[in-house]
């Protein structure tokens, strides 16, 4: 055979593993994904009449934020007979930061310090959007690894956390769930698995009046 055939069989030999090369370097770089279809699991009350409250929430939300002092109240009131749930549902299109705040309490969360961190992110935002970390280019470094110190978390640790996949993909079930709820925006409440309105603005008697009404209902049947 010809000089010139094996020099063609060469280049396409090349070529091809050229191509494989980086097809398989793509892969392996590849950001995560939502692959996991674990959903976040961050629960309290001691929920003994049996009813769940369930928040689907943006940090940088301004409507959360003003939810957040409410329903803290009222779980705190009726701690013994309901339980609460927080999901993530983080707004990307609207909130440069929403995504960023889930990751620093999904973190936390490795910790066992998530609670402290959801309030933490809700006490902080400024609900014009305009300072603090809602309104940050950087806010772990700005922001988050300050919240974390005061948590008496490992920051090493938090830090690596935040930038995980593990922590990534946790968020993305949570979201890829509320999708599936057909949840539209911010915070969307489900009571008992139906979705509902509470009327948080009116403040926390107008919520517990509804929520009461659920677990009398339940108690009694």
């Amino acid at each position: 055979m010809s000089k010139q055939f094996w020099g063609v069989i060469i280049i396409v030999v090349l070529v091809f593993a050229g191509i494989f090369f980086l097809t398989g370097n793509k892969k392996a770089g590849a950001p995560s994904s939502s692959s996991s279809d674990t959903l976040t699991q961050h629960v309290e009350g001691k929920g003994k009449s049996g009813v769940k409250l369930v928040e689907y929430g943006d940090y940088e939300c301004p409507f959360c934020g003003a939810a957040y002092p409410v329903i803290k109240q009222v779980v705190a009131d009726l701690n013994d007979q309901i339980t609460f749930q927080f999901r993530n549902f983080p707004l990307t299109q609207i909130h440069q930061n929403a995504f960023a705040g889930a990751r620093a309490a999904e973190a936390a969360g490795l910790q066992g310090k998530f609670w402290q961190m959801h309030d933490t992110l809700y006490e902080n935002q400024d609900p014009s959007g305009k300072t603090g970390w809602v309104a940050s280019s950087d806010p772990l470094n700005t922001y988050f690894v300050g919240f974390a110190r005061q948590a008496g978390l490992n920051v090493d640790k938090f830090k690596s956390d935040y930038q995980s996949g593990k922590v990534n993909d946790l968020i993305n079930a949570d979201r890829d769930e509320g999708t599936k709820l057909n949840i539209q925006g911010t915070p969307t409440f489900f009571l008992d698995g139906k979705q509902v309105t509470l009327p948080y603005s009116q403040g926390v008697s107008a919520v517990e009046k509804i929520i009461n009404a659920e677990i009398a209902k339940k108690t009694q049947t």
